[in-house]
């Protein structure tokens, strides 16, 4: 059954690479990027990757906003290319060069998205004009 009221959704479904790519986004670039579900709601909802607007005007029921860092236990700390550079020239096994700082920067960065991945939530809690409200998470792949 579809209704305006948010608090009929009982489970969200996400892709785990929406939530990766909102924490990163977020992290790199602070773009608000949210979970978005759009009414009008039901039981099972969708969750997909958006970026917010503050003048935006969605009409009524406004769709929900959800962080991305609800769907996370504890997310780490993104990579920063300085820390990579500052832990390869350190290193007194290895001499620095671009190259290697590049690859071992995105080495750094696919390590914190599988860490992100791995540390995705089974139930989280989502604002609603109702307060708050618990629901259950499906990570689809």
């Amino acid at each position: 059954m579809e209704s305006d009221d948010p608090t009929v959704i009982r489970s969200l479904a996400v892709t785990a690479d929406d939530v990766v790519a909102a924490l990163e986004a977020n992290e790199r670039r602070d773009t608000a990027a949210v979970l978005r579900v759009t009414p009008p709601f039901s039981g099972r909802m969708r969750a997909r990757l958006h970026r917010t607007t503050v003048d935006a005007d969605y009409g009524v029921p406004e769709p929900l906003h959800v962080s991305p860092e609800r769907f996370v236990d504890s997310p780490p700390p993104l990579p920063a290319p300085d820390d990579t550079e500052d832990e390869l020239r350190t290193d007194p096994e290895l001499s620095y060069d671009p190259e290697t700082h590049r690859r071992r920067h995105e080495a750094a960065l696919e390590e914190w998205r599988a860490s992100v991945r791995t540390s995705l939530v089974g139930a989280t809690t989502i604002e609603t004009p109702a307060g708050a409200h618990e629901v259950s998470v499906s990570v689809l792949e």
